[in-house]
């Protein structure tokens, strides 16, 4: 059985969670983050039961100017299998029964806390989609970091990682993804479902770290998934970006100038659905530089009530889990 100790609601939790006429506050959540990947990100089914098979042509068959009177060599292209794995992210809410039926209000404070419980997956799914190393952490996926994290000529996905400069290790990364079946997508487990799942446990016999027995509310969450990048080129790292030099305006890394070179790294645009990503911090400072250089440079444009940024017309969108501390990558 569960051990509840300063993991639960407690009843000061509670009291800073009530309005004065002891209902339920609606709570301003102050740590709530903007990350769009995750509004953008498409999912499909895995053909494993614990992640995804690729296959990836690595070379063509050769073609022969022929000779009157001479044959031609038979030729095939050449492929090789890539494995993605799912990872399970997971928590868990467990809450007095007695603290959760104060004033009446156990279904709106459980709903409360649920909503804190689904935030903080989502910026833990966020910052692994970016960050996530099944090398160090086998438990998890593999992001986006550890696939593009070269500028050696050696390596092919190096032609997809644009450095802005920095050399310090206070560096930050804009990225341009390009969504789509055929380039980068996310999966479920084969046979599960997808999206976040919920189980309302109800209430259940925990221990508290005496071996004490008592009720409490309990909830379950879980997120199978990982990350397929079937083909590495349409994505594109701006590594080492300085934030410091970004912010004071000096020796800044030119924002716009190192876009254009991440978009004509991409083969064809039509393949998916492309999209920026990059920090508030960059995004700030991407919109002085362009309002210095030409006012035609980003386009802003009302549409739904919003105001929508894009850069030759690919999105630029809000990750605040971007670091603004990443090693300079070499």
């Amino acid at each position: 059985m569960a051990t509840i100790g300063s993991k639960g609601a407690t009843l000061i939790d509670v009291a800073n969670g009530l309005d004065p006429d002891g209902k339920v506050a609606a709570v301003a959540e102050l740590l709530n983050q903007t990350n769009s990947v995750l509004e953008d990100m498409p999912f499909k089914e895995s053909n494993l039961e614990t992640g995804h098979r690729s296959v990836i042509r690595t070379g063509l068959p050769s073609a022969t100017w022929r000779k009157l009177y001479e044959g031609v060599q038979p030729s095939k292209s050449t492929r090789t299998p890539v494995v993605d794995t799912c990872g399970m992210l997971e928590a868990r809410n467990h809450v007095d029964k007695d603290v959760a039926e104060l004033n009446g209000n156990t279904a709106a404070f459980r709903l409360s806390e649920g909503v804190a419980e689904v935030e903080a997956m989502n910026q833990t799914m966020a910052q692994t989609l970016f960050y996530g190393d099944s090398s160090v952490n086998p438990e998890r996926f593999n992001g986006l970091t550890p696939r593009y994290n070269t500028l050696s000529a050696t390596v092919p996905v190096s032609q997809n990682v644009i450095s802005g400069g920095g050399s310090g290790s206070d560096n930050t990364s804009i990225w341009l993804v390009v969504w789509g079946e055929n380039s980068i997508f996310g999966i479920y487990p084969k046979g599960s479902k997808a999206g976040l799942q919920h189980d309302d446990l109800g209430l259940q016999d925990v221990t508290d770290t005496n071996g004490g027995f008592y009720r409490a509310y309990k909830d379950w969450w879980q997120w199978k998934n990982g990350l397929v990048v079937k083909d590495w080129r349409y994505a594109v790292r701006i590594c080492n970006v300085d934030v410091s030099n970004l912010v004071t305006e000096s020796s800044a890394a030119d924002i716009i100038k190192l876009m254009i070179k991440a978009i004509h790294r991409i083969p064809f645009l039509t393949m998916g659905r492309p999209v920026f990503y990059a920090n508030r911090t960059v995004r700030e400072m991407l919109d002085i530089q362009a309002l210095a250089k030409s006012s035609n440079v980003l386009a802003i444009r009302e549409a739904a009530e919003q105001f929508k940024t894009t850069f030759m017309g690919i999105p630029i969108k809000t990750c605040d889990q971007l670091s603004l501390a990443e090693a300079a990558v070499v």
